[in-house]
């Protein structure tokens, strides 16, 4: 990369900063808990509307794998979802009604409370409906990872989505509040991927799967991203760019092997497709929040007129990561 494009790269990283400085105003606190945070407890933000039938779950899901405070950003629920939260003893929450879009997608409310209250430590950024899988999940908390990537003297931590869904349409993915969603959806796509390098921010950048071949069939380009960093050291120089696609300093994106090895790395298990799916397509299609004038879900709302199942005959059902690792959607590396 030349010297011209680093600094304007630095600059970029220095605009982000400054307009998640800016964007704090939007958020008021409801229950701020971080001074119980510890140095070097595992923190885990996300932002949420409308969520509240996952929560349960999710946050049962992060405290076995290890994770020590939640800060979370509710915009605007109004399903009790922020009630719940607020009740919980190791989540620290924030409230907005201000625009999701004009906050990059609430990528400047994450950017600021990392900015303010994750210098030094292990961060996961994730949706309410995203589960994070690395190697040895099954046996090693994630402190387990952080240790070993701290001595690996490595700052990120790369995840692949994988979008989860049922058998059938998606009625037949019942869910219930407190379940497991997994259970509901355990089919995923063991290929039909295709990765390709971004050049200006050295990250990989991944279509394809389900939601490719269902709902972007004329126009797969289009398809959602499926790479991710959810996982980084923080430090508050840092800026997330593009949800967690990729981030600034360019080195944190650069979580795979150009040499023929592999590094090791995760998947975020997707559970987006629920039955309760349909209700949230209209009401954010509606709303106006999303990326590129929500055309991901006006693409979700024709294919679910249309009734589509996400299951064919190379579906395959999801066992552990071992599975995953085998098929190549991740791998340990090095870690042992």
């Amino acid at each position: 990369m030349g010297l011209w494009q680093s600094y304007r790269l630095r600059l970029q990283r220095r605009r982000w900063r400054i307009r998640a400085f800016r964007k704090r105003r939007d958020l008021t606190v409801i229950n701020d808990r971080t001074a119980n945070i510890r140095p070097g407890d595992i923190l885990l933000f996300s932002t949420l509307r409308n969520e509240d039938v996952r929560l349960p779950y999710f946050l049962k899901y992060y405290r076995g794998l290890g994770v020590n405070h939640f800060l979370m950003v509710d915009n605007g629920s109004t399903d009790g979802g922020g009630e719940y939260l607020a009740e919980q003893p190791d989540v620290s929450l924030w409230w907005t009604q201000s625009s999701y879009k004009r906050a990059r997608f609430g990528v400047d409310w994450l950017n600021w409370l990392q900015m303010r209250h994750a210098h030094g430590h292990w961060c996961l950024v994730v949706d309410p409906d995203e589960f994070f899988v690395y190697p040895f999940c099954d046996t090693r908390p994630v402190r387990a990872l952080t240790d070993w990537l701290d001595a690996s003297s490595i700052r990120s931590f790369g995840a692949m989505l994988v979008d989860m869904y049922p058998k059938g349409g998606l009625k037949n993915a019942k869910y219930l509040k407190g379940e497991n969603p997994l259970d509901a959806a355990p089919w995923f796509d063991s290929g039909n991927y295709s990765i390709k390098k971004n050049h200006r921010f050295g990250n990989l950048w991944i279509q394809g799967g389900p939601r490719s071949r269902a709902f972007f069939t004329e126009e797969p380009w289009r398809a959602p991203a499926l790479n991710k960093i959810p996982l980084v050291k923080w430090d508050r120089r840092y800026a997330y760019v593009s949800s967690t696609h990729m981030l600034l300093p360019r080195g944190l994106n650069l979580v795979y092997d150009e040499w023929g090895g592999e590094k090791a790395s995760g998947v975020l298990l997707h559970t987006k497709f629920l039955d309760t799916f349909a209700t949230k397509a209209e009401e954010e299609l509606e709303r106006r929040q999303h990326y590129a004038n929500s055309h991901e879900y006006r693409a979700y709302a024709e294919g679910l007129r249309d009734s589509v199942d996400l299951w064919c005959k190379w579906s395959e059902q999801y066992i552990n990561w071992r599975q995953l690792e085998i098929l190549g959607l991740m791998s340990k590396g090095n870690w042992a």
